[in-house]
């Protein structure tokens, strides 16, 4: 049989590829000229990753279509390459972060994610370097709170793989899968493709160099929970509640979830959040509208640290919804509680840090 490369391409040009829905050819995906010895054929194929879901089919596919095209005789020898480095391994994920920090909650409409905007621009403003990562997949709020909305991350090429670049805004490096869907769009996947689009968040993003590394995680006990668990080592988790006591019932359980045997995530401390009301027009006056102090005793109770009491503030709510949160102004009651919450939560990872070992990533059986 004589064999030349265009009976070859030719061939190839009727296999198309799902990932681009053109055949092969015209997806670019030859990577050069078909290399032929006798009776046996060598190609190469480009991929976009290592992972492609699309690989093995297209591949079966190539090589029937020249035995069918050129010669049930033909030895075929298809080899690989990839556009992408492969994604590193689950253990080294994020090398230059130093501190990962869950921000949980065991409800909703506690505040947990107004916590965790305050709490990385707090660091921040202490000279740390923050990243912050709204795992909240189906109700994202960190593009609002930080006046970003509109923002649209872009990739770049990085060690051979394309990399998201975050948002950064107020000295942190933000990502929220709110800056990839529309604002007004409700996010309707199933679990799996959630925490697919989560596992791009954290690894296929540019970081980099990170002193603290905040989880604005979704309310109560989920998948989105369990790939954090698998994908991250988290130095620790706080926990978020308001003082009245049905708050209090799921924040024992977020408590619960990270502290199982099979988890084993330190819990950092308990913040209580609106643990009271302050009028601007009173701020020496305290009004316990909801329960007085159940956080405090439930940190007692639970032998963790009570790392914050922050009051409810009109303002809170007002800078939150400005994209202008409350700890960048130090001259307000909130500004000096988030400012005094991110020093103490500097110092509790320094002591669980020295006194306890690195937490294990969750392993999937």
């Amino acid at each position: 049989m004589n064999l030349y490369p265009k009976l070859i391409t030719d061939a190839l040009a009727t296999v198309i590829y799902a990932g681009t829905k053109k055949n092969i050819i015209e997806s670019e995906m030859l990577a050069d000229t078909p290399s032929i010895n006798g009776n046996s054929v060598t190609i190469v194929l480009i991929f976009p990753r290592e992972t492609d879901p699309f690989l093995k089919s297209t591949v079966k596919a190539a090589e029937a279509a020249i035995h069918y095209h050129v010669g049930k005789d033909v030895e075929v020898n298809i080899k690989l390459e990839y556009k992408s480095a492969p994604r590193p391994e689950v253990e080294d994920l994020l090398p230059g972060v130093k501190n990962i920090i869950a921000v949980s909650s065991g409800k909703g409409g506690v505040g947990k994610s107004t916590v965790s905007a305050n709490l990385a621009i707090a660091l921040a403003r202490l000279g740390y370097k923050v990243g912050l990562l709204d795992t909240d997949i189906f109700g994202p709020s960190m593009p609002k709170m930080f006046d970003v909305e509109n923002e649209r991350p872009y990739a770049i090429e990085k060690d051979g793989r394309q990399l998201i670049v975050p948002v950064e805004k107020y000295g942190v490096k933000l990502l929220s899968i709110g800056f990839f869907v529309g604002k007004d769009t409700a996010t309707l996947w199933r679990g799996g493709m959630a925490c697919s689009a989560l596992k791009q968040l954290i690894a296929d993003a540019d970081w980099g160099e990170l002193d603290y590394f905040i989880l604005d995680t979704p309310p109560g006990t989920s998948d989105i929970h369990l790939t954090l668990l698998q994908t991250l080592a988290i130095t620790g988790a706080i926990i978020v509640s308001t003082p009245q006591q049905v708050a209090l019932a799921d924040a024992r359980k977020g408590i619960d979830m990270y502290t199982n045997d099979k988890v084993n995530v330190p819990i950092l401390g308990l913040i209580e959040n609106m643990a009271w009301f302050t009028p601007a027009e009173l701020p020496e006056n305290k009004y316990y509208i909801f329960g007085k102090e159940g956080c405090k005793n439930l940190a007692q109770e639970m032998n963790v640290p009570l790392l914050a009491q922050i009051p409810l503030v009109q303002g809170i709510c007002e800078k939150g919804d400005a994209g202008t949160p409350a700890a960048l102004d130090e001259n307000t009651i909130t500004g000096q509680a988030f400012l005094a919450l991110a020093q103490s939560v500097v110092t509790v990872v320094n002591r669980r840090n020295k006194e306890q070992e690195k937490t294990k990533i969750v392993k999937t059986k």
